[in-house]
């Protein structure tokens, strides 16, 4: 019996497939990675995909989970070959538990639809990543993806309580609890979250949600000079304010989203800031004076407080759609995710954004920056000639110096989007003490390296 007849046989005609059609949809995610599965299977049962697992281990073959396959970074992308387990039909959510703060998912649920059945109770799971309609559970804790709302709420890792997990030999554990807070041994919970399925398949989840807050207030600031968004975000936190959202979109980001959606038209300006605060009524009030006062202190052109709800949603839907619009700025372009994900201290941030843009003149390359600043992380867009040898030669020079600059701010190359196979030249370079911890713990759990195989490490 061949491998596809074995597959047939743990999940039906339906669902298991070597046709080149279907393997070459899996070939890619929202990276310039790319590799061509031998194998999708699409289960729908833990069981399932234990005696995939098994299977995998048992003839040795690579083994690559994929959720919706958003990634930035090549993290779902089966450069080895092999069986991507297809994780979206593992949808359901399973309990929703308000009174103890849990709720009870697999794989495959979305962020959106998590979050619209957790607002009929009035509650929320925290994380807030920009492909919200989009991005599914796994996917997200495979990452440890934060975006948006990190700043207040932390990011995944701190909403995941426990998980279940299938293991490289196919046998099936459980870690963590339902409680709040455990100390029960290695958290080995913590160590699955963020490791890109090179550890295992995350096949349902504990999630820590919390109640909505009582009200909320948007506060939108724009600037001459890119510089100063920095410096007011260094401002607002030595105030004692901590927004539950702080996000940056910088001159070329305006314009591309306002040639994409004219509608929200948004001021031409070097920078501009957009702040979230929640909490009670009273407390939303005070901060938002605290900020404004911030922001006009270090320089701000203009300083407005959402009146409306429609005003406050075109704010936010201007932000969410930074890289769509990146991608819609010339037909004969793309905007490949190139140094499309960093991280720098809180006080580094004014020297990094000036940094990023004297490397954008000097490159001749447009380099778009937006992200949530106010916990450092950041993102870049290039809009260059993917076919086009030179330019994208130029776009990869630029990258590096991106890089080379934050790591000697002491920051990092991989805050949110992970490091799949994009990142492998870096993410050694930034862990050198540490580095072969790593690759040990990645030995011990899967010694035949049949999980995700090209992630995180270089084999």
């Amino acid at each position: 019996m061949n491998i596809i007849d074995e597959l047939v046989q743990i999940v039906g005609q339906e669902r298991a497939s070597h046709d080149k059609t279907v393997l070459y949809t899996y070939s890619r995610d929202a990276s310039l990675i790319t590799g061509m599965p031998d194998y999708v299977v699409r289960p729908v049962t833990t069981e399932e995909v234990a005696e995939i697992v098994s299977l995998a281990a048992k003839h040795r073959i690579p083994i690559v989970p994929r959720g919706i396959g958003s990634g930035l970074e090549g993290g779902c992308v089966p450069v080895h070959g092999g069986i991507v387990l297809d994780m979206r039909n593992m949808d359901k959510i399973i309990d929703i538990d308000t009174d103890s703060l849990y709720a009870i998912v697999e794989p495959g649920v979305t962020h959106a639809n998590l979050n619209a059945r957790l607002a009929e109770h009035g509650f929320f799971f925290a994380p807030d990543p920009a492909s919200t309609d989009f991005c599914s559970i796994g996917g997200m804790i495979g990452t440890n993806a934060s975006g948006m709302t990190c700043l207040k709420y932390g990011d995944t890792r701190n909403s995941v309580l426990g998980l279940e997990v299938v293991l490289p030999d196919g046998t099936v554990i459980n870690t963590g609890s339902k409680t709040l807070k455990s100390v029960s041994g290695y958290d080995l919970t913590a160590l699955f979250v963020g490791s890109e399925g090179t550890l295992g398949v995350i096949t349902k989840a504990i999630l820590k949600v919390l109640p909505q807050p009582q009200a909320r207030a948007t506060v939108a600031a724009y600037f001459d000079e890119i510089g100063k968004t920095g410096e007011t975000v260094v401002a607002i936190f030595a105030s004692g304010i901590i927004p539950a959202a702080c996000e940056l979109m910088d001159r070329s980001a305006i314009k591309a989203v306002n040639q994409y959606k004219p509608e929200i038209a948004l001021p031409d300006v070097d920078g501009m800031l957009i702040l979230n605060l929640e909490g009670s009524a009273a407390t939303v009030a005070e901060e938002v004076a605290g900020v404004v006062n911030c922001c006009k202190k270090v320089g701000a052109l203009d300083v407005r407080t959402a009146s409306t709800k429609e005003e406050t949603d075109a704010l936010w839907a201007g932000r969410r759609s930074v890289l769509s619009s990146i991608y819609r700025l010339d037909a004969k372009k793309a905007a490949p995710n190139i140094a499309g994900d960093y991280g720098v201290p809180l006080k580094r941030i004014p020297e990094v954004l000036r940094e990023v843009r004297r490397i954008s003149k000097e490159s001749g390359i447009t380099i778009i920056t937006y992200g949530h600043v106010g916990d450092g992380n950041l993102h870049t867009g290039m809009a260059v000639n993917l076919l086009d040898e030179k330019e994208l030669e130029g776009a990869e020079r630029a990258g590096d110096a991106i890089y080379e600059a934050v790591l000697k701010l002491e920051g990092t190359t991989a805050p949110e989007h992970g490091v799949g196979a994009s990142k492998l030249r870096w993410i050694k370079e930034e862990n050198k003490s540490s580095y072969p911890l790593m690759l040990a713990i990645k030995k011990l759990f899967d010694p035949l390296n049949i999980m995700n195989p090209g992630k995180l490490f270089e084999t």
